[in-house]
């Protein structure tokens, strides 16, 4: 764990994904949304999205499919409305994620959230699983003005968690997460995810370290790239 953390004040995660399992919940919704408005799937749908802000998502939708007959505000009600009980009732956080938290914590290191995914559905998730406290700052990339692999949410983060870039370690689990980091200049730890399976060839290439859960860092058998 030391040897990750060296030269580290701060630790910055991702929340889905990374944080906690929760991207399983994203395929169902588009299935229902898009059967709902009477649209097709067009191809790569989500490899387009990968990073993209919450808002920018909703844009994105309007652009492809012009006959939605709705503002990007109501498609974002609309899915947080149907994600809410998922969130809160079926998402559990990442093995051995706690421990490490707690742990780093422990050492004095400050810890942040940079997420793409809208503040009602994070608030509540943190709320319902009962970690709000272990977080100094936790912003959303609608806030920050871009989405990844843009910088912006990750330097926001760490701005106000009042540490330099350079000495942040973020945690993502896609590789667009993970160039928001780089482009932050921020060392990155990719997370193994089963949604993300079929990048873990370039999510290695991209990151500084690799593991397959938190007790990889406390067992001390992560890996180290490049």
């Amino acid at each position: 764990m030391r040897r990750m953390l060296k030269d580290i004040d701060a630790i910055i995660f991702d929340m889905d994904g990374t944080l906690i399992d929760s991207m399983w919940i994203w395929p169902d919704i588009d299935e229902v949304f898009l059967k709902k408005h009477s649209l097709t799937q067009p191809e790569h749908f989500h490899d387009e999205m990968e990073g993209m802000s919450f808002t920018e998502v909703a844009r994105y939708f309007l652009e492809i499919f012009p006959t939605l007959q709705c503002t990007a505000e109501e498609v974002m009600e609309e899915w947080t409305d149907m994600a809410h009980d998922r969130y809160v009732t079926q998402v559990e956080l990442k093995k051995g994620v706690y421990e490490f938290i707690c742990s780093a914590r422990e050492e004095g290191l400050k810890i942040g959230i940079a997420t793409s995914n809208g503040r009602a559905l994070v608030d509540d998730t943190l709320e319902a699983l009962k970690i709000t406290e272990l977080f100094e700052c936790v912003r959303c990339a609608c806030e920050a003005g871009a989405g990844k692999p843009a910088p912006d949410v990750y330097l926001l983060v760490a701005e106000e968690l009042g540490v330099h870039p350079e000495r942040c370690l973020v945690f993502e689990d896609v590789c667009m997460g993970i160039l928001a980091g780089k482009n932050a200049g921020m060392k990155v730890c990719a997370v193994e995810d089963l949604f993300s399976r079929s990048q873990a060839e370039k999510k290695r290439e991209l990151a500084d370290y690799y593991i397959q859960d938190y007790d990889d860092i406390k067992e001390g058998t992560y890996e180290v790239l490049g």
